[in-house]
């Protein structure tokens, strides 16, 4: 993969590059994607979101300065969508088949408890147990933590990126980020407790 900016992929690209369009898909759509499944809990949904997001890039591609850093303005789109995406399943009366369930299936999608697989060792199930309370446990949190602590933790953004991008003081970002790792701490804390017990 090219070793360019993703402000010079961006000026190439409005240059007429393809070419520079399809390095940036690629190399943004996998932690894209990941943000938008942590924030809508559903496979199908993120992927559609992380499509109309690179839409919008090339529909408004004339309109981005070089000024301003790529990645502030393609997660600002991407959590946009996350937002209506969440208004829209608000209103709906049905949940989604696709959406995570929070019941006694472990916050899984029927797709995935349809192709579960019960694992064949023990560390293997303990593993995959400690990974589905960490991701209940993030899911949990107050949108604006978990937003935050996402684009942190799994999308590696500087605070003040974040900042730029959910649009709040930098301040507000790091106090986000400091109660939802005060929130996790609590509930992973808890989580370890009830381990030890059944040993």
């Amino acid at each position: 993969m090219t070793a360019e900016s993703d402000e010079t992929l961006v000026a190439r690209f409005q240059s007429g590059d393809r070419a520079a369009f399809a390095i940036l898909v690629k190399r943004h759509q996998g932690p894209l994607y990941h943000f938008a499944f942590r924030q809508l809990r559903s496979g199908p949904t993120a992927e559609d979101v992380v499509q109309e997001t690179f839409v919008r890039v090339v529909q408004n591609a004339a309109d981005f300065k070089n000024e301003a850093r790529f990645t502030t303005w393609v997660y600002t789109i991407t959590r946009n969508l996350c937002i209506d995406q969440l208004r829209k399943r608000a209103h709906r009366k049905h949940p989604s088949l696709d959406e995570a369930r929070g019941d006694e299936k472990d916050g899984r999608t029927l797709g995935e408890l349809v192709a579960d697989k019960k694992s064949d060792t023990e560390r293997q199930a303990a593993g995959s147990e400690m990974k589905e309370h960490i991701a209940r446990a993030v899911a949990k949190l107050p949108d604006d933590q978990r937003e935050v602590f996402l684009m942190r933790e799994v999308s590696n953004l500087p605070f003040k990126e974040i900042a730029e991008i959910t649009g709040v003081p930098e301040n507000t970002v790091k106090s986000r980020m400091r109660y939802a790792l005060e929130r996790l701490q609590e509930a992973l804390g808890a989580y370890e407790e009830y381990a030890r017990a059944l040993r």
